[in-house]
Formats: structure tokens, C-alpha cells, sequence
């Protein structure tokens, strides 16, 4: 059974601000990549296909980590001039 997914989003959490309410809706949706997975079932894929984007999606994410924390690392360690 596939996970269910609750993106809720409240006029009291936005102030009752509709530009904010759809930009965090957005937000959330994009997150929880419920429009990616839609457009993935639109077609059949191979089970390999399948576990070969799975792969190198989770390579991508490392190597972002890994910038991530290098970035802070130079940050840290920066002199002030």
C-alpha cells in the first residue's frame, strides 16, 4: 500500500494571505514530490530503469550533502579581515 501524504495548509498558518497559502503549498507538494511521482507513473518503466534513476537521484543528494557541509566547513573556518 503507498504511503499516504497529508499536505495541509492553513489560511491561519498564512496570515490569510493567498499568495503565500499556494507559494506553501507549493513548497510542500515539490517536497513531498507528489507531482514527480505522478509524471513517473504516467508510463511503464523497467524495474532496472527504475532502479537505476533511483541510484543515481540518491548520488545527486549526496554529493549536494557533501558540498553542503564543505561550504560550512569554509565558512567556519574563514578569517575576518
Amino acid at each position: 500500500m503507498a504511503n499516504k501524504i497529508n499536505v495541509i495548509v492553513t489560511a491561519r498558518e498564512c496570515k490569510n494571505n493567498n499568495d503565500r497559502l499556494i507559494r506553501k503549498f507549493c513548497k510542500k507538494v515539490k517536497k513531498e514530490r507528489i507531482l514527480e511521482e505522478v509524471r513517473d507513473r504516467r508510463r511503464y518503466k523497467k524495474p532496472s530503469v527504475m532502479k537505476k534513476e533511483k541510484r543515481l537521484r540518491a548520488q545527486r543528494t549526496r554529493q549536494r550533502e557533501e558540498l553542503k557541509k564543505q561550504r560550512a566547513i569554509e565558512r567556519r573556518n574563514r578569517t575576518t579581515k
